[in-house]
């Protein structure tokens, strides 16, 4: 069953979920090799984010893993709260979830921050469990940081390089409720294709 962490930021209760497998994937990592470009092409408009495998290497490989197997084709940001950020890599158009590959350790510890133009990797309550949803900040979102000994935060992997005209853009669509879910796009906002920049 899927769990899920209420995260209260100022007076607004948040919910990030992410997969809901167990077992978690500690297998070591490839040395990094260096900042990869991802682009997402989303029907309202190109999103170029910097992948930092040096600070976050288990992170950065399972976002690209996703990213070469197509596996964010045709989903969309399924969570949209202005002011604070957009969520996507998890549902259908249809509001179907979509299988993973089992989740990864938090690398939130790695010293990067949920600042503004940031990507980061949604998850449960239990640190352990991102998988294939992430989000992109739209501020500084501290309260999502790692604090020791208080908040084992939510990890950073990146940051927009180029559309956050776009990602603002898709902050400021209207939303409503379907079913369980809240914050969902009335008119979705699909990403169409998933790729790796040339010369990455």
């Amino acid at each position: 069953m899927c769990r899920r962490f209420y995260l209260g930021v100022l007076t607004l209760a948040v919910v990030l979920t992410a997969g809901c497998s167990k077992k978690v994937s500690r297998q070591p990592v490839s040395e990094p090799t260096g900042a990869a470009k991802v682009k997402f092409q989303t029907n309202m408009g190109d999103i170029t984010v910097e992948i930092d495998e040096k600070a976050a290497p288990v992170t950065a490989e399972n976002f690209l893993r996703y990213v070469n197997e197509d596996f964010f084709d045709g989903l969309i940001f399924h969570r949209v709260m202005a002011g604070f950020m957009i969520q996507g890599g998890g549902f259908t158009v249809d509001m179907k979830r979509k299988q993973t590959h089992p989740p990864i350790i938090n690398e939130a510890s790695n010293g990067l921050k949920n600042d503004r133009g940031t990507i980061a990797m949604a998850r449960t309550e239990e640190p352990d469990s991102a998988t294939s949803q992430f989000f992109i900040n739209l501020k500084d979102n501290d309260p999502l940081n790692y604090v020791p000994a208080r908040s084992p935060g939510y990890a950073v992997f990146g940051k927009v390089v180029e559309g956050m005209d776009v990602v603002d853009r898709i902050a400021a669509v209207r939303t409503a409720r379907r079913g369980p879910h809240q914050n969902v796009p009335v008119t979705p906002v699909v990403m169409k294709a998933t790729v790796v920049m040339p010369g990455q």
